[in-house]
C-alpha cells in the first residue's frame, strides 16, 4: 500500500491533486504539512482541512509548515488561486486544531519511526524538506522517494521566463533537496504544462452533481480564469495531480537521470533549475552531484483521462 507524506502550498491544483489521491484504491496519505506559496501556509493548512473533510479524509493530521522562504520575502500567488487559494471557495477558520509540531517536525518523526516507509509528494516550495534536511541530515534514507512538482528544465519559466513557480518562491530551500542524496523525481513545466484539462473535461466536471464535483466545478473557475487570461485558452494546466499520477504510476512519463542545480544569483535567472545534460560527470564537479529523475515526456491522453476517472469515480 502506498503510504504518502503530502507536502503542499493548498492552492487549486493542490486540491485537485488531493480529490484524486483520495480515491486511489489501496492508497493512505498518512499527513500533510503545509507550506507557504499559492497561499500563506496557516491558510493552506486550513484549506487542507477543508479537502480532507470533502473526501472523508479528516483524520489526517495538518501541520503547519514554513511561513516564508528561506533567505527572501514570502510571495504569495493570488492572481493565481484567489486571496484564500481556493478561488474564494475557502473555509473561514481552521476546522480544527492544526498538529502540535511544524511540518519538517511531523516529516522527520514519521520518517524516524518507520524508515522506508513513506514516499514524499511535495508540491509546493521546498523550504520544508530543506528544513527537515537540516534536522535530520539521515533524511534521505528513511524515505522511500520524493516526487516534486516543480522546476522547467527544458521549457520557460511560469512565474519569470526562467524559473518554475513553486522553485522561485524559495531557490535557497530547493537547491539544498537537489544537492541531497534521496530518489527525487522531478515533475516541471516540461511535462504538466501538456497535461491540459481542456473544454470537454470541464464540461464533464460542471455536470457531476457529487459534493466533490461541484466543489473540484467552483474551485476551477478562479484557475481556468487564470489561464484564459495569460494564454487566451479556456482550460488549466495539471501540475500537482500529473505529480501525484506519476507517484503512483512512473510509467505515465518518460525520464532522464541529470544532476540538477537552481540559480541563487543571476539577477534575471534566479529559481531556474539548470540540469546538466552534456554527459561528461568528471567536468564542474558534476560527478559529485546526485542525480534527478527529470520527467522529460507525459502520455497526456493517459494523464488527464485517469485524472478525470478518478475525479468523476
Amino acid at each position: 500500500m502506498p503510504r504518502i507524506i503530502l507536502d503542499c502550498d493548498v492552492g487549486i491544483d493542490d486540491a485537485l491533486a488531493i480529490l484524486w489521491l483520495a480515491e486511489r484504491p489501496g492508497v493512505e496519505i498518512a499527513a500533510l504539512g503545509s507550506v507557504h506559496g499559492n497561499a500563506h501556509a496557516a491558510i493552506a493548512a486550513a484549506n487542507a482541512q477543508h479537502v480532507f473533510d470533502l473526501v472523508g479524509l479528516g483524520h489526517v493530521p495538518v501541520a503547519v509548515g514554513a511561513a516564508a522562504p528561506l533567505a527572501q520575502p514570502v510571495s504569495i500567488s493570488g492572481h493565481v488561486h484567489g486571496d484564500d487559494g481556493l478561488g474564494g471557495q475557502g473555509p473561514k477558520a481552521p476546522l480544527r486544531p492544526f498538529a502540535a509540531e511544524t511540518a519538517a517536525e511531523q516529516l522527520v518523526r514519521l520518517a524516524r519511526a518507520e524508515p522506508g516507509a513513506f514516499s514524499l509528494l511535495a508540491t509546493g516550495p521546498l523550504t520544508n524538506l530543506a528544513l527537515a534536511l537540516h534536522l535530520e541530515p539521515e533524511l534521505p534514507r528513511l524515505v522511500d522517494r520524493v516526487v516534486i512538482m516543480g522546476g522547467a528544465v527544458t521549457v520557460p519559466g511560469n512565474i519569470t521566463a526562467a524559473a518554475e513557480a513553486n522553485i522561485f518562491h524559495d531557490p535557497e530551500a530547493a537547491e539544498a533537496v537537489f544537492a541531497a542524496a534521496w530518489p527525487v523525481t522531478l515533475v516541471g513545466l516540461d511535462v504538466t504544462m501538456t497535461a491540459w484539462l481542456g473544454e470537454a473535461e470541464l464540461a464533464r466536471i460542471e455536470t457531476d452533481p457529487r459534493p466533490r464535483g461541484r466543489f473540484a466545478w467552483s474551485i476551477l473557475q478562479h484557475y481556468v480564469g487564470f489561464y484564459h487570461a495569460r494564454y487566451g485558452i479556456r482550460g488549466c494546466a495539471l501540475h500537482d495531480p500529473a505529480a501525484a499520477m506519476l507517484l503512483l504510476d512512473p510509467g505515465l512519463a518518460e525520464y532522464s537521470d541529470w544532476p540538477v542545480r537552481v540559480e541563487l544569483s543571476g539577477d534575471l535567472t534566479r529559481g531556474m533549475t539548470l540540469a546538466d545534460r552534456r554527459g561528461v560527470p568528471e567536468e564542474q564537479g558534476a560527478a559529485e552531484r546526485p542525480a534527478v529523475r527529470v520527467a522529460t515526456g507525459i502520455d497526456r491522453d493517459r494523464v488527464v483521462g485517469g485524472f478525470m476517472d478518478g475525479l468523476l469515480r
